[in-house]
């Protein structure tokens, strides 16, 4: 999980870099939650450590090492630069917003 205090503050423009950053950060969150019941699944009884419940406390960790490491090489699910051009287009209409004559009418 990505701590609190390393996420910009709401509100702010913040850079396209930092906005990458955010967008790669939530990518890792959702690879993470989509593998976790996976390795919830392992027999971890025949591994190398033997299983046990010290395993089975730093397995969630290791899970969101394995996504961070997917969503940082590319390797994710792809929805980093979707999330990326959202943000910029929501930066965008902050800083230029319609003004109320022009915005259409259903």
């Amino acid at each position: 999980m990505i701590p609190l205090n390393t996420l910009p503050p709401a509100g702010g423009a913040q850079t396209p870099a930092r906005m990458r950053q955010t967008a790669q950060a939530f990518e890792a969150q959702v690879l993470a939650q989509l593998m976790q019941p996976a390795f919830d699944t392992v027999d971890t009884s025949k591994s190398a450590f033997g299983g046990g419940s010290a395993e089975a406390q730093w397995r969630p960790m290791l899970v969101e090492a394995f996504a961070a490491g997917a969503a940082r090489s590319g390797q994710g699910i792809g929805i980093q630069d979707m999330v990326l051009r959202h943000m910029l287009r929501l930066q965008d209409q902050a800083r230029n917003p319609i003004p109320p004559e022009e915005e259409t009418r259903p």
